[in-house]
């Protein structure tokens, strides 16, 4: 049993300066989220018949089986976790699957599946595992995947598990996943053409979805006019702003938010920026966006100094996913985008969310430390009726280990 466990698992990894600054930035906004959930959930709590802090609890339970989940992949060997991709895939598809079959409803939304414990949401597994499959498919395929035939046969996975995602009714989530792989695909050298086609298609995939769901539709475009239909698909944009607006520079002051009693629908989720700006005013806002900007400098460094072409795109795509989904939270809580349910990673209050992030933390971490050099991979064009079988590059000895870290190549 030892032996099995030592091939899979590596002594917890440490030196280096971009790792250690990869906790202290996630440190800070788990930290910071932690305290904002509390404060934006106990009114919630009380509305709902509970004690105030119950959401709080729960959300700190998360985070502690986060935190084991982190240490867990921070030790697991890279090239072990990149074998078991297209398994993984399996698995979230089933888990998407399931959903359809025996999930549980919340707020409209038909996206969990019931457990013992908590409540699994795999569309959020999903992001990750799908992060995983395309370093994968980019390490054994990169020779014959600039080819439309080959790409779409290796992607099929991909775009089912985008299907399921829909039949949930979750755009946003929806948007996430086809970002992340198409930054990866781009990232290792996909042709523009092929990208460019790609948007093309999801043009008319999107006109029938607007046939087919058009409230949906009109929640997503109520961005484009704020002024009208302030009662419903509007409504909550309108207080989000209002909550912003009091807050001024310093805030309302902690736990002194007057839109969580009621006014604000989902202020400790998907709002919780919001609950932020008018308890802490613009200076808690500001600080939120320079937590991110650290993590986005800190993960680019990671991305610098990696010497593995299938690490760094698994950096890429991690990068990619935290970075855009802060992005599109924060620019539909002030209006300038649509509201798609996207939360805001490391702050909004959600178990499966924040497990997945911490795990994604976890897998940067270990690249941090990672030494081991592979080969340059170019995505090129095979013949439609050939497909290739490439194999992965051998993993040299410098990635089971993790004594002094290497200095990093200038780049």
């Amino acid at each position: 049993m030892a032996r099995i466990v030592s091939r899979i698992l590596q002594p917890f990894p440490r030196g280096d300066r971009a790792a250690a600054a990869l906790l202290v930035v996630t440190a800070l906004m788990v930290g910071y989220g932690t305290v904002m959930v509390g404060s934006a959930s106990d009114a919630q709590s009380a509305l709902n018949g509970g004690t105030s802090f119950a959401l709080a609890i729960r959300d700190l339970i998360y985070l502690a089986i986060g935190a084991v989940v982190f240490w867990v992949v921070a030790r697991i060997r890279l090239s072990w976790l990149i074998n078991l991709a297209p398994m993984l895939l399996g698995i979230g598809l089933a888990l998407l699957v399931g959903v359809e079959l025996v999930g549980i409803t919340v707020n409209g939304g038909k996206r969990w599946l019931p457990t013992p414990f908590i409540q699994i949401q795999p569309s959020e597994l999903f992001k990750l595992i799908v992060v995983l499959y395309v370093a994968w498919v980019v390490q054994r395929h990169h020779r014959s995947i600039g080819n439309w035939q080959h790409l779409a046969l290796w992607m099929t996975p991909v775009l089912a598990g985008v299907g399921l995602i829909l039949l949930e009714h979750d755009v946003g989530t929806d948007t996430v996943v086809v970002a992340i792989a198409l930054v990866v695909l781009f990232v290792a050298g996909l042709p523009r053409k092929i990208v460019r086609g790609i948007l093309l298609l999801s043009v008319p995939v999107m006109g029938v979805y607007a046939i087919l769901e058009p409230y949906s539709v009109r929640r997503l475009t109520s961005f484009l006019h704020p002024n009208s239909n302030l009662t419903t698909s509007g409504y909550q944009l309108l207080q989000s702003r209002i909550g912003l607006g009091a807050g001024g520079l310093t805030g309302l002051g902690l736990d002194h938010s007057r839109e969580k009693w009621g006014l604000l629908p989902n202020p400790h989720t998907d709002f919780i920026f919001t609950i932020i700006g008018e308890e802490l005013g613009l200076v808690g806002t500001l600080s939120v966006i320079a937590l991110f900007i650290g993590f986005l400098m800190v993960a680019t460094r990671i991305a610098r100094q990696c010497t593995n072409e299938v690490y760094r795109l698994l950096v890429v795509g991690i990068t990619a996913w935290i970075v855009l989904e802060a992005v599109i939270n924060i620019a539909s809580v002030v209006g300038f985008w649509a509201v798609t349910g996207i939360p805001l990673p490391f702050f909004s209050y959600g178990g499966t969310a924040l497990i997945t992030e911490l795990a994604a933390i976890g897998l940067l971490y270990n690249i941090a430390h990672d030494r081991s050099r592979s080969p340059r991979l170019v995505i090129g064009a095979l013949e439609p009726g050939f497909i290739a079988v490439a194999a992965p590059a051998r993993p040299s000895r410098a990635s089971y280990s993790h004594r002094r870290p290497l200095r990093a190549p200038r780049s």
